[in-house]
């Protein structure tokens, strides 16, 4: 598959390697495993003089080994003497810097923690050292969300304040997903809604699936839920090392909120014990779900909701994990049956976030969000607010365009539009077939 997209991420990394000829930069690129970091770094550095490392689980010999071998394929240099740290190879590194521009990428940064934490002190020490004399474009990549936060956020650590630009790499947009269809010639609004349900934009799965001209909802099904699936075990995979040994506890609330158990009474009356330091630590430090209030709740609402951001592993934890027994005795037949029967209660809720992203997209409204009351009464699909113009597009959201009704809807609002009195107020019902009409 071509790049796609990343004009903005592009632009960010070439302005600071151009400051890198004044002296040194330093970016750190983080996101989930597969969104396209590494990708991203090698699409800048490709016309470029640069180095890329890897940090696999290795010694930190066997990696110099590794790293050394790297550095004299691309410069003819010296090397005195056993070079048998990586604070020997970043030093031998500065020194080339010193004389000609070099891009230098950094990939799993975050497994120097495993292999050898003082790592980061000596990078920090050469670095504040060096910075200054030298032309390098330092790019570290990390994909453990919460190692990649403590060790360049957490005022302890050698890292912290060094790094130019801090870089989150998300998912495609609606748009992008649109385009990667097209050039298929496959797209249709239901195409790309399934699509976004599946892979929820994640560049790794997208190409996955168009590598096997797979895009349409049946034959996304039957590749995802079969033998030998690259996907049946990566929500396993993506979350085992970033959860730790207690990723038991952590699946089974995952897969409850998948299931719509989103309320902490909820999954704790089921679990049978008291859930709320995993549902903190899944959200502020692992960044795998969010906790969510009607539009307009005032910030010590108890009115709130919990959600898994990603998208596939929402569907992992909703179909595949939730049936670990007929994926391990290959009854896929029998988890297609599953998804079939509640796919459109299951898909409600992303028509509801596919549309909110692509009004997010536009960048007329400052606030986006969804709508309900004490015990889910009231329920309104998206509320868009534009407080510089005082505007709120009020709006329903229905894979059957039948269904839409805009009197329930003004009628579902009339407690919700009291908060906003002195605003304009439009009432919308969106559709499949409107995502052409707005991307």
């Amino acid at each position: 598959m071509k790049f796609y997209n990343r004009e903005e991420e592009l632009q960010i990394l070439n302005v600071l390697n151009k400051q890198a000829e004044k002296s040194g930069r330093m970016t750190v690129i983080t996101g989930r495993r597969r969104v396209g970091k590494t990708l991203l770094a090698r699409q800048h550095a490709r016309d470029k003089k640069h180095l890329y490392f890897f940090i696999s689980k290795k010694s930190e010999k066997q990696l110099c080994d590794e790293f050394l071998s790297t550095v004299k394929q691309h410069f003819s240099i010296p090397v005195i003497g056993e070079i048998a740290s990586f604070k020997d190879i970043f030093l031998l590194i500065l020194n080339i810097a010193r004389h000609e521009k070099i891009v230098l990428i950094i990939d799993e940064f975050q497994e120097f923690y495993h292999i050898n934490p003082s790592v980061y002190s000596d990078i920090q020490n050469l670095w504040d050292q060096h910075k200054e004399d030298i032309q390098m474009h330092l790019l570290f990549i990390g994909s453990v969300y919460s190692l990649m936060v403590k060790l360049f956020e957490s005022r302890k650590e050698p890292l912290f304040g060094r790094a130019d630009r801090k870089m989150y790499i998300k998912p495609f947009s609606p748009r992008i997903i649109k385009e990667i269809l097209c050039d298929h010639g496959a797209y249709t609004p239901y195409n790309l809604f399934f699509l976004y349900i599946i892979t929820g934009g994640i560049p790794r799965y997208l190409e996955i699936l168009a590598d096997n001209n797979t895009f349409d909802r049946n034959s996304i099904l039957n590749f995802v839920l079969c033998k030998d699936s690259p996907f049946l075990f990566e929500g396993k995979h993506l979350l085992i090392e970033e959860l730790g040994k207690e990723y038991g506890t952590y699946f089974s609330i995952l897969e409850l909120i998948s299931s719509s158990k989103t309320s902490r009474s909820e999954i704790e009356s089921i679990i049978g014990k008291n859930v709320g330091g995993h549902l903190n630590m899944m959200e502020d430090n692992y960044d795998i779900i969010q906790k969510i209030k009607p539009v307009n709740a005032k910030k010590n609402s108890r009115i709130q909701k919990y959600l898994i951001k990603d998208n596939f592993l929402n569907f992992w934890f909703r179909f595949i994990q939730k049936n670990r027994s007929a994926v391990e005795t290959e009854n896929f037949t029998y988890i297609k049956k599953i998804v079939e029967r509640d796919f459109n209660s299951f898909a409600g809720y992303y028509l509801e976030k596919l549309f909110q992203e692509i009004l997010i997209a536009t960048g007329q409204y400052n606030k986006i969000g969804n709508y309900w009351e004490k015990g889910n009464l009231n329920e309104i699909d998206i509320v868009a607010v534009n407080d510089f113009d005082k505007e709120v597009l009020i709006a329903e959201v229905k894979l059957n365009p039948d269904k839409i009704s805009l009197n329930k809807l003004k009628h579902k609002a009339e407690k919700l539009i009291g908060s906003y009195k002195h605003y304009n107020l439009s009432f919308e019902g969106f559709a499949l077939d409107d995502i052409d009409k707005l991307i």
